[in-house]
């Protein structure tokens, strides 16, 4: 995916955790958010390119996308 310009209302940092910690983490951090705010999730694990978008779809949240930097991936998620 290209570079996403998302300005997002929370960010929450998992870099160095492995799964399910990132989800984990994220589900909790989205809970406390509003509906239609937008999360910002940036871990290391190479595993969460396919956990996030799964876990945001099967709980109801839009997957906005995902932008790779280095060694870090940045997810968006829009709470529904």
């Amino acid at each position: 995916m290209g570079d996403i310009d998302l300005k997002a209302d929370e960010v929450l940092d998992v870099k160095g955790l492995c799964c399910p910690m990132p989800v984990v983490k994220a589900k909790k951090a989205i809970e406390a958010l509003e509906s239609g705010k937008v999360l910002e999730i940036i871990g290391t694990d190479p595993g969460s390119k396919g956990d996030m978008p799964a876990w945001a779809n099967r709980a109801g949240h839009e997957f906005l996308g995902l932008t790779e930097t280095g060694d870090e991936f940045h997810f968006f998620v829009k709470k529904g």
